[in-house]
């Protein structure tokens, strides 16, 4: 009986803070993207380079509301700074090349290669 109460404890606390994190996240869009956002699903991505993971998460996806060019937004998180003890926030509209969660982190990715090497 304990393990039953403390799974269902478990899987509250986690819904609970997954709710928050999307809630986060669309706060990044509102500011960023000066829209309202409904969150729709949550998308695991994996992404190779010549046979290693670059990229292994969860992407967000949301329905953007009022946005004048996109219909939808993609988003996570990651660690950051020192020690990973700072968070990230990432968000992508889908417009052209963006489709898919998966060309959303594509062009993070990119994004963040070509902003390194200036």
């Amino acid at each position: 009986m304990w393990n039953v109460a403390r799974g269902r404890s478990l899987n509250w606390l986690n819904g609970v803070a997954n709710k928050q994190y999307i809630e986060r996240i669309q706060m990044v869009i509102a500011q960023l993207h000066g829209c309202d956002s409904k969150h729709v699903e949550s998308v695991s991505v994996h992404e190779v380079f010549q046979g290693k993971t670059v990229w292994d998460g969860v992407v967000e996806v949301f329905d953007l509301l009022g946005h004048p060019k996109a219909k939808r937004a993609y988003g996570w998180s990651h660690p950051e700074g020192p020690d990973d003890k700072g968070e990230r926030f990432v968000t992508v509209l889908e417009l052209p090349p963006v489709i898919s969660p998966k060309t959303a982190v594509q062009v993070s990715i990119l994004n963040d290669i070509k902003n390194c090497k200036t």
